[in-house]
């Protein structure tokens, strides 16, 4: 049962749901569904939709400042992993050609675009 709390003053609502509950079904506030259902479409064009895992923990990295040997040392990868995955989220990103800093124009997308962890 997943019931936002400003629901629960409705009786009726609260007395449906403890029932569905009882009989063993579920129940999902709609503003949840709504919630859950836009944050995917939101994920899905994001640019950073199509990084792997690993390059999003990369890219996470960066954006907390830190450099290659940094992102080297926290997520325990070699000097020449770090660069191809720096290199990936670049290329996958459009960054290729950036006039400005490749690296802060990743980090800039990564906060805009930011999964939750």
């Amino acid at each position: 049962m997943l019931l936002l709390k400003d629901r629960l003053g409705d009786l009726e609502d609260l007395i449906r749901t403890l029932r569905e509950v009882a009989r063993g079904g579920s129940v999902i506030d709609p503003t949840v569904v709504d919630a859950l259902v836009a944050r995917r479409a939101r994920t899905a064009s994001s640019p950073l939709s199509v990084l792997t895992a690993r390059e999003l923990d990369v890219l996470r990295e960066m954006a907390q400042g830190r450099t290659n040997a940094g992102v080297e040392q926290t997520l325990h990868l070699s000097a020449s992993t770090v660069e191809k995955h720096v290199n990936s989220i670049f290329g996958k990103l459009g960054l290729a050609d950036e006039p400005v800093h490749r690296r802060v124009a990743a980090v800039l997308a990564f906060l805009r675009e930011r999964p939750t962890d």
